[in-house]
């Protein structure tokens, strides 16, 4: 088989025969690796000798004290980022793990055959004896619908929240959103805290077929007796439990129940509770103290810069988190030098837009922009009246975009919003696709802070946008949305949490998840809550980057018949689908179908009470 976009990382201390076995393992994979980085934590073996001599022409990086297992994953995923750039998945694993040949390769099919995109996958750890580890046995993950449960199964997999470090394939696209593992953590929980910020709202996957092999001394679990690194499980629990933010509150709580348990049985059973309760007051010394960060810890060591340029890449895409209305976004730079994608604006044209009004936007996603795009695509959905003829063929003339090409897909009949954008999908030139409405204005830094989102690893960006009624910047009720993954998921059970005119996607998400439906007004909901519910990774900017149009009949549309018969196929659409469970079913049918008979007035003066109240939340 040809080789995979993987790079393996391994981390080496004081092991060096299993170091070799397990670079045995790699080179012997039916789906090689495309490069491998071993970190060795100052062994005072062979181990560095080994990894630099052996046949795979693995990339070594030798730190210059024991930074533990935290330390030199954190350290090799960087190094693997920076010197294979090119890289889509990372695989992990320690010096004692022996992968068997197909281990790679089950897990990249299980990514391939999983109906959406998976951000980490599990191998099945093994003992010397066959027997599964049971300190590498992930729990499946509670709480999900039923739906995502039978997507793994088609994938061979389970659904998991939080992984061991032993043998896990994480895509390069999460790490460079969620930055490193906890360095300060040494050993023990590292790899919980870590994948549990990796899997907040992200799929993650437990891959039986894909097969390793963990030789460690004894066959144990987490609640053998710690001894002395009971230090460390203290510790790091505490830091884990005050300051990680993979977790929610919920979370969190039985997390901190289940280590209570853990903690009360390992001292019942502990044959040196002296010893026991020494380290823990030790960790729990150290626990209330603050950590170092990574760039302290690997200050002056080989792997200096590659820590500073994959953290400061985390921090541009996270965005600011308390952003004030007009302040600029972090991310419109984009630390690691990565030039944007080139890109088209898919905007469709019908018979009830003015011309006037198509004239304004294209210029606002054109000439007026920083980062312009590569092409406009417009899509003519159905005959127009002379006057928007007449601006479409200006603009295939390149009279009103400033020398970006305008190309104009004409449908014979009007088919709809959803048809239109779809037919317009099949025809754009690239991969990125931005949308914009013939009625709104998007503001000139518009793409320059969403474009670089896409190099963090987004498939999916909003962003704020203010509505308007007239050629004005004042006034006007300001939309945003929740930028953080599982507040996008949690938002998406109840309503839609991106603003559509503002989005920049992969065309290749979207198709994933099915394209566009026809669904009167509310097809753009249907979309972005199938691909959320697929593992899409999506973020909005909490900066004002689209000023949306609303004529005199907004809120009108937004009630009557019709409104309410797309909100009943909407709701049992996202049932049927597993997107919502039956409670929250019967809560959107009570309030939103409700929402939908109210009087107009009502109806206005209920919008903009919650989008007020929304505002607050996200500032």
């Amino acid at each position: 088989m040809s080789r995979t976009n993987v790079v393996a990382v391994v981390v080496a201390y004081n092991r060096q025969e299993l170091l070799r076995r397990c670079l045995d393992g790699l080179a012997g994979q039916t789906a090689p690796p495309a490069g491998t980085v071993v970190v060795d934590n100052a062994s005072t073996d062979a181990s560095a000798r080994v990894a630099a001599g052996h046949p795979l022409g693995a990339h070594v990086v030798s730190l210059p004290v024991n930074t533990g297992g935290a330390g030199g994953f954190a350290a090799g995923i960087a190094r693997a980022l920076t010197r294979f750039p090119q890289a889509e998945w990372i695989w992990l694993m320690d010096d004692d793990t022996i992968p068997t040949a197909t281990a790679l390769e089950a897990l990249v099919g299980a990514a391939a055959a999983y109906p959406g995109s998976p951000a980490l996958l599990a191998s099945r750890a093994v003992w010397a004896d066959g027997t599964e580890h049971p300190m590498n046995r992930p729990r499946t993950r509670p709480g999900l619908p039923a739906l995502l449960h039978r997507h793994a199964a088609l994938a061979g997999a389970r659904q998991i929240r939080t992984a061991s470090f032993v043998s896990i394939l994480i895509d390069a696209r999460a790490v460079r959103e969620v930055g490193l593992p906890r360095a300060s953590y040494f050993l023990w929980n590292d790899d919980f805290e870590y994948t549990s910020r990796i899997l907040r709202g992200r799929i993650g996957l437990y891959v039986p077929a894909s097969v390793v092999h963990h030789l460690t001394r004894a066959l144990g679990s987490s609640d053998a007796d710690p001894g002395e690194r009971f230090r460390f499980e203290v510790r790091n629990k505490i830091w884990t439990f005050r300051d990680c933010e993979g977790l929610g509150p919920i979370e969190r709580a039985a997390y901190e129940a289940a280590t209570a348990r853990r903690w009360l049985r390992a001292a019942a059973s502990s044959a040196d509770r002296a010893t026991l309760w020494r380290a823990g007051r030790e960790g729990l010394r150290e626990g209330l103290a603050r950590p170092a960060d990574n760039m302290t810890i690997f200050l002056g060591t080989p792997v200096q810069d590659d820590v500073a340029a994959v953290e400061a890449a985390a921090r541009a895409s996270a965005g600011p988190t308390s952003p004030s209305p007009g302040s600029p976004s972090p991310a419109t730079a984009d630390p690691a030098g990565t030039p944007a994608p080139p890109f088209s604006v898919l905007l469709p044209v019908y018979r009830g837009d003015r011309a006037d009004f198509l004239r304004r936007s294209l210029a606002s996603v054109t000439v007026e922009q920083t980062l312009p795009p590569d092409e406009v695509l417009i899509v003519r959905d159905g005959p127009v009246p002379g006057e928007l003829d007449d601006v479409l063929a200006a603009a295939r003339r390149g009279e009103l975009s400033g020398g970006v090409p305008v190309r104009v897909l004409e449908l014979a009949e009007n088919a709809g919003l959803a048809l239109a954008l779809d037919a317009g999908l099949e025809h754009v030139a690239h991969e990125v696709v931005a949308r914009q409405d013939a009625d709104d204005i998007s503001v000139p830094e518009r793409f320059a802070t969403q474009l670089p989102l896409l190099a963090a690893g987004y498939d999916l960006i909003g962003s704020a946008i203010r509505e308007f009624s007239e050629e004005t910047d004042t006034g006007g009720v300001v939309r945003r949305q929740p930028a953080d993954p599982e507040r996008i998921r949690r938002a998406m059970t109840l309503r839609d949490p991106f603003n559509h005119p503002s989005v920049v996607y992969r065309a290749s998400a979207v198709r994933a998840a099915g394209g566009y439906e026809p669904l009167d007004l509310m097809e753009d909901y249907w979309l972005f809550a199938r691909m959320i519910r697929d593992g899409v990774r999506a973020t909005n900017v909490p900066d004002v980057l689209v000023r949306y149009r609303v004529g005199a009949g907004a809120y009108a549309r937004r009630g009557g018949g019709r409104l309410l018969h797309s909100e009943l196929e909407l709701q049992a659409r996202m049932h049927r689908a597993g997107i919502t469970t039956t409670a929250q079913y019967v809560r959107n049918i009570a309030v939103r179908a409700g929402y939908r008979l109210v009087p107009t007035g009502v109806r206005r003066t209920a919008y903009r009470t919650a989008q007020r109240a929304l505002l607050k939340r996200t500032r």
